[in-house]
């Protein structure tokens, strides 16, 4: 065979490998991705799984009754079935899910209506509660059973249903219409499944329930555990955290594709409208200031901008100095509500400090931070502290390693404020330390949402904010170290009072009686007045609200510490 009949051959077979590669790729759902990737979800170990089941549910509770202005009430049920098969069943007392939305909501895979809202969420891609429902089905092959009642006159929704993975669409094998439902306030949402999992008290659901307790001070759970144990987390606080309010995206946090995107679709008629309308913080003289910087005139109709000229306009929203985004979008959960939660929890504690940020801001998106730390009491001595970490009022009970809080920890000088710290590592003392971080969008490092991705910004006001409530530690610390001290010398004295008093008798030649009488009168008053100095010290008093300049420099004092 010639040279060029050889080449012509293998075009030919290259071309019908080619058209047999086109006849093998087809389109896959998002549902039958994660159906091979559900470790992606958090479903990678048989504990994991059994919290996983009960935290998207639990959290999704705890967001309908407070967008409805509802007092959470909530029931957590889990029962061991087989060795390692139970049930989990969550009930709430929220408004309810109409009865064209429930198969919808538990059997579609990112379907849900906080994704594009730039608002403070527990959950925001619509994937959490119907991720287990396919987990559900996965491992047990039995259907999700949903409960649904939105007023108290009206009847209960039931149906089971399944999620179609290839079509990524719910598929109902049952569904009626209930008399009695059993929902005690006439309105609420009940779900029940079946899972492969592993019960651990640590690391488990216990562990998530008890912290869910702390960061939603409002929300009062009820627990039955599968070793028979009925637990209850009730309120401390009988008031509603302050609603978080939308925010527009700001121009620091757009991205070209994104600002693409907002052009193509928008109403407005003019370029400077644009700017005013679809971002925050930029009013008529900040986008004409835009415009400029970017040789753009305002005049212009967004939709017929240039690939180049969309270019230019996004680095001018880079470049031209803008007021920061409103932080209203943010609901933290409180100094008062935070340290009462935590009294709640370690009734026994020592000493209890909270402490909550002012708003800051990464890549155009605010977020707060909140430190608390409790010590003593019953907690051990020589151990690691128990790092309790929040994000969105959302406990996060894996990857430590992984996640911001950890990097901070570890940066903060913890022999300064009275704990022993290893090289590099967490501090160790009978403490607790809780760090919360609330946002419109937590970075976190996977879809799992286990950890928050180690910024620099967040990092750096992660540690000013350790450092604020390490130092109100320190004060209590060298505080009782002083009382300490003092009432070792008066033991001391105490218990050399009797020669004393001979001497002072010899010397003075009054009555011994007399000398030893107001010697022990002079010791009761000192116990008394050490009594009295460490009561204030473990109580301090509020301190008053700082003027913006004294935050200002007390945040570039702890700056300076770093």
């Amino acid at each position: 065979m010639s040279t060029s009949s050889l080449v012509k051959h293998m075009a030919e077979v290259l071309k019908k490998t080619a058209e047999e590669f086109a006849k093998e790729q087809k389109e896959i759902s998002v549902s039958e991705f994660f159906e091979k990737n559900k470790h992606l979800l958090g479903f990678d170990n048989p504990t994991k799984a059994l919290l996983m089941a009960v935290k998207e549910a639990v959290d999704n509770s705890i967001d309908a009754c407070e967008e409805a202005g509802i007092l959470p009430d909530i029931t957590v049920k889990v029962k061991q079935l087989d060795e390692d098969k139970y049930r989990v069943s969550v009930e709430d007392n929220g408004p309810g899910i109409v009865k064209e939305q429930v198969p919808k909501i538990f059997g579609k895979l990112l379907y849900g209506s906080k994704f594009h809202r730039l608002r403070q969420a527990r959950g925001q891609q619509g994937i959490g509660i119907s991720a287990c429902v396919l987990y559900a089905q996965l491992t047990t092959g039995a259907p999700t059973r949903v409960w649904a009642k939105t007023d108290a006159g009206k009847k209960t929704y039931y149906c089971e249903l399944f999620l179609n993975t290839m079509k990524n669409e719910p598929e109902i094998t049952k569904e009626t219409v209930l008399d009695k439902d059993g929902f005690s306030d006439g309105h609420g949402i009940r779900v029940e499944m079946d899972v492969v999992g592993r019960y651990r008290k640590t690391q488990g659901v216990d562990d998530y329930l008890k912290q869910t307790s702390i960061a939603n001070p409002s929300t009062k759970i009820m627990y039955h555990a599968p070793d028979g144990t009925k637990m209850t987390f009730p309120r401390s606080f009988n008031q509603l955290p302050k609603p978080p309010k939308e925010m527009k995206l700001h121009p620091y946090g757009v991205e070209y594709g994104i600002l693409m995107r907002l052009l193509s679709k928008t109403s407005s008629r003019t370029l400077a409208s644009f700017l005013s309308n679809e971002f925050s913080s930029v009013g008529s003289q900040s986008a004409k200031e835009i415009c400029a910087t970017a040789k753009l005139n305002p005049e212009l109709k967004p939709v017929e901008l240039a690939r180049e000229q969309i270019e230019k306009l996004l680095a001018a929203m880079q470049k031209v100095k803008i007021q920061r985004p409103p932080t209203d979008c943010l609901s933290p959960i409180g100094e008062s509500e935070l340290e009462k939660s935590l009294r709640k929890e370690y009734p026994n504690a020592e000493f209890v400090t909270t402490v909550t940020k002012e708003p800051e801001v990464y890549r155009g998106m605010p977020f707060q931070i909140e430190v608390g730390i409790v010590y003593g009491g019953d907690l051990a001595q020589d151990d690691t502290v128990q790092l309790i970490r929040f994000a969105n009022r959302v406990p996060l009970l894996y990857q430590l390693g992984a996640c911001a809080t950890a990097e901070a920890m570890k940066d903060v000088d913890w022999k300064r404020y009275g704990m022993a710290q290893p090289k590099n590592a967490l501090p160790a003392g009978p403490a607790v330390i809780v760090i919360h971080m609330c946002s419109v969008w937590v970075p976190f490092v996977s879809e799992s949402k286990e950890a928050i991705a180690p910024y620099p910004d967040i990092t750096k006001e992660m540690k000013l904010a350790i450092q604020d409530a390490g130092r109100k530690l320190s004060l209590y610390l060298s505080g009782k170290k002083r009382v300490g001290a003092e009432k070792r010398r008066l033991q001391i004295f105490d218990r050399y009072s009797d020669e004393v008093s001979d001497a002072l008798a010899i010397l003075t030649g009054k009555p011994k009686k007399d000398i030893e009488k107001k010697l022990k009168e002079l010791i009761s008053d000192r116990s008394r007045l050490n009594e009295f100095a460490k009561t204030e010290e473990e109580t301090p008093e509020a301190e008053p609200s700082e003027e913006p300049e004294k935050k200002k420099e007390k945040k570039q004092k702890d700056e300076e510490e770093e």
